[in-house]
C-alpha cells in the first residue's frame, strides 16, 4: 500500500530540488526523507528520480507520477484545512513567496498579528526578489509589486501603488533638478536590475515612453537602491512603499518631470485552476485592511 508520507516526501524533494532542502521544509532528518522516498519507489516498482552528486532529476515514471502526487498532497492538506475551517478555525500549511524589501518593511509587520490570532496556520514565507513560478514551485500564492505578466495566475489587488522618481537633495544641488523627460537623459540613473534598464516607463497622452538615463549603478535589492539614492549616487525610480519614509524625513526628494510613471499595484496571486483556501482569502482580506487605501506608506497619503 502506498503511504501518504512517501508521496509527501517525493513532492517536497521535487519542489525543493534536493533531499536536504525537502528535509528542512518537512522538519525532519535527511535520512527519514530518503527512507520514505525509497519505500515509495519500492512500492511503485520503479525509479522516480535520477540521483547524482550534483542534482536530482525526474525519471519518465517520476514525471508522470508527480502530477498526480501534487494533486493528492494538495487535496489532503485542503481536506484537513476544510475540516478545521468548518469548526471555525483557520488551520493548515500555507506557502507564500514575497519580495525582500516589501516583506521586511510591510508584509511581516502586517502578518504577525494575524498569525498570532490564528496559531494553527503553518505559514512558510519565502522572501526572495527573484520571480518565482508559483505553479511549478509549489506556492499557494505569491505577493508582488508591479504589473501582472503571468496569465496562469489569478491576482487579488492588495493595495494601490505608485513609483516615484527620487534623488537626494545633495545630488540635485550638484546636478540640477530635471524638469522634463528629456532632461533625464543627462542624469545618472540607479536601476533595479530585476526589472532591467528599460524600467523607467512614463505614461503620456500618446502612450508609454521609456527613458534611459546614464547607468550609474544597477542593484537587485530595493533597500540598497534607496540607500544609493540617499547617498547621492543618482536618480532612482522607487516604489512609494520604499521611498515614502525617506521622502517624509527629507533624505529623498520626489522629482516632477511632468508625467507619472506607469501605475502599478501590490497584489497577491495564486495559480489558476486552484481553489484558494479560506485561510489564503482571510490573509488577503487582512492585508488589504492593514495597508489601507491609500496605503499608509504613500507620502502623499
Amino acid at each position: 500500500m502506498i503511504k501518504i508520507e512517501g508521496i509527501a516526501a517525493f513532492v517536497a524533494v521535487v519542489e525543493s530540488g534536493s533531499v536536504s532542502e525537502a528535509a528542512r521544509r518537512l522538519r525532519m532528518s535527511k535520512s527519514v526523507v530518503s527512507e520514505r522516498l525509497a519505500d515509495l519507489e519500492k512500492t511503485l516498482g520503479g525509479m522516480l528520480l535520477h540521483r547524482t552528486t550534483r542534482k536530482l532529476t525526474l525519471t519518465q515514471d517520476g514525471t508522470a507520477f508527480m502530477e498526480r502526487a501534487l494533486r493528492i498532497v494538495h487535496e489532503i492538506e485542503e481536506a484537513a484545512a476544510d475540516m478545521a475551517e468548518r469548526r471555525g478555525t483557520l488551520a493548515g500549511p500555507l506557502r507564500i513567496a514575497a519580495p525582500v524589501t516589501f516583506g521586511r518593511m510591510h508584509l511581516g509587520p502586517a502578518l504577525y498579528p494575524f498569525l498570532a490570532r490564528h496559531p494553527e496556520i503553518a505559514l512558510t514565507l519565502d522572501i526572495d526578489d527573484r520571480r518565482v513560478d508559483a505553479s511549478s514551485e509549489g506556492y499557494d500564492a505569491i505577493i508582488r509589486h508591479g504589473p501582472i505578466a503571468d496569465s496562469r495566475l489569478v491576482a487579488w489587488k492588495l493595495s494601490r501603488s505608485r513609483r516615484l522618481l527620487t534623488a537626494s537633495p545633495a545630488y540635485l544641488d550638484r546636478h540640477g533638478t530635471p524638469a522634463t523627460l528629456s532632461d533625464l537623459d543627462d542624469h545618472r540613473g540607479l536601476f533595479y536590475t530585476n526589472r532591467g534598464i528599460a524600467d523607467w516607463r512614463f505614461q503620456t497622452p500618446t502612450g508609454a515612453i521609456v527613458v534611459r538615463a546614464k547607468l550609474a549603478m544597477g542593484i537587485n535589492n530595493g533597500d540598497m537602491l534607496r540607500d544609493a539614492a540617499i547617498a547621492g549616487l543618482g536618480i532612482a525610480l522607487l516604489p512609494s512603499f520604499i521611498a515614502g519614509p525617506a521622502i517624509r524625513e527629507g533624505r529623498l526628494v520626489e522629482i516632477d518631470v511632468g508625467y507619472r510613471p506607469e501605475a502599478e499595484s501590490v497584489y497577491m496571486a495564486h495559480p489558476q485552476g486552484r481553489n484558494p483556501s479560506a485561510k489564503l482569502r482571510a490573509i488577503a482580506d487582512h492585508l488589504k485592511k492593514a495597508f489601507g487605501d491609500p496605503p499608509y506608506w504613500d507620502p502623499a497619503g
